[in-house]
């Protein structure tokens, strides 16, 4: 189908990114939805217009535009209200899709879990719903109500939202079911006692393609936005031996639609549970600090604690999409700060000094203790010498005294084993 994306500058009210960035990400949704781009244009609006969003020049303008590149389909990166949606649609003779429908229709299809599947469609119907206005005069007839009831009955509009209800409440009663099954599988993963990685960024940062080089596994991982939608978890063993559970979950974007996100939150509860996050940050896009910001806040909103936010590490990928002197400056800061990693997924670069900050972030504090044990206690001191805690020993009359140096899981071990 061929399309038309058209971005709304309001910049003149609404303090936004760079229009001319914002419409190269809403041409690059369009062709994740795998249609014909054939126009995209900056469109300012001093003022929108309840009605029709533009202003009646601008209506014909661009429906002259539409009209001479034969265009079926325009999609308006930003809110456009169900009314306004309706008029332009008559006015230009086109299907019409703003910011959010647009995310939806790449979201229904890319998923391809059974969870990913029934969220998106909770999502989807909500819009629906919420798009139900009179548009054909069907809509406004009246169904009769029975012969018991007195009044009117209820008009097809009416029915229409209240089906669109209905169906919701069926695909949640689903969805729940499925939610606790993934409930019982992350209460069996953490019986096993393997840390939880979990790779958050915005959409198309380089997440699946940093997964797929630690992992060695096949997911998607094409440069176009959204190329990920399940979350997808692999096993892996790090340099040192250590095995973690590595997590690679869908790309934030900014204005998601907050459909999304409450229908993609227990996706995100894999971000939740992890012990560390890796916010993986494309520092080659011109707007990677604004990306950043739109990434913590999805985090704040699906309910990442502090801490968490905290301890997260920043991977800053696609350092090999950059000048060397700009590349070299990244190298520099990354350098300076511990919870920065430097990597290029493409070439290679960085990966082990990633996995020196993972190995970092989840080692245990280490504590110094005095012990003091009777000579009796041959096995205890033993058993400290076999976990090769002991720093230091000195010998008095009433027996040993040992400075140890152990983590809070080994002190508890100690104190488990009652030897």
């Amino acid at each position: 189908m061929r399309c038309a994306v058209i971005h709304p500058d309001l910049s003149a009210q609404i303090k936004r990114r760079t229009p001319a960035l914002a419409l190269e990400e809403a041409v690059n949704l369009a062709e994740a939805l795998n249609v014909e781009v054939v126009l995209s244009n900056v469109v300012k609006i001093s003022k929108p217009r309840a009605g029709a969003l533009f202003g009646k020049g601008k209506v014909e303008e661009l429906n002259a535009l539409f009209e001479a590149s034969d265009v079926g389909l325009v999609i308006v990166d930003g809110k456009v209200s169900p009314i306004q949606q309706r008029n332009l649609e008559k006015l230009w003779n086109v299907k019409l899709l703003d910011r959010t429908g647009l995310i939806l229709e790449i979201f229904s299809a890319r998923a391809a879990t059974r969870e990913g599947v029934l969220q998106v469609e909770v999502a989807h119907l909500s819009y629906q719903k919420s798009r139900l206005v009179r548009s054909w005069t069907h809509l406004e007839r009246q169904r009769g109500g029975l012969g018991f009831i007195g009044g009117p009955g209820e008009t097809q509009i009416e029915s229409d939202r209240r089906a669109l209800a209905d169906q919701i409440i069926r695909i949640k009663t689903q969805l729940n079911k499925v939610v606790k099954t993934r409930a019982l599988h992350r209460a069996a993963r953490k019986k096993i006692p393997y840390p939880i990685v979990a790779l958050v960024g915005y959409t198309n940062a380089g997440k699946s393609t940093i997964f797929n080089r630690i992992t060695g596994a096949d997911v998607m991982a094409k440069d176009m936005l959204f190329a990920t939608l399940d979350p997808t978890m692999r096993g892996i063993e790090l340099p040192s031996g250590r095995k973690v559970i590595l997590s690679d979950t869908v790309g934030f974007i900014s204005d998601l639609p907050t459909q999304l996100v409450a229908a993609f939150r227990a996706t995100l509860e894999e971000v939740l549970d992890a012990d560390i996050v890796l916010h993986v940050r494309d520092i080659s896009h011109p707007e990677t600090v604004e990306q950043a910001r739109d990434v913590v806040e999805i985090l704040t909103e699906i309910g990442i604690s502090d801490q968490a936010q905290d301890a997260m590490l920043e991977v800053w990928n696609k350092i090999d999409n950059l000048p060397d002197a700009k590349a070299d400056s990244f190298r520099t800061s990354a350098e300076r700060e511990s919870k920065h990693c430097i990597t290029s997924a493409i070439t290679g670069e960085g990966l082990e000094g990633l996995y020196d900050a993972i190995e970092n972030a989840l080692a245990e504090p280490v504590f110094d203790e005095v012990l003091r044990l009777d000579y009796s206690q041959g096995k205890a001191r033993a058993w400290l010498y076999a976990h090769n805690v002991v720093q230091n020993e000195e010998q008095t009359e009433e027996g040993y005294v040992l400075e140890v140096q152990w983590t809070e899981e080994t002190g508890n071990q100690y104190k488990a084993a009652a030897i």
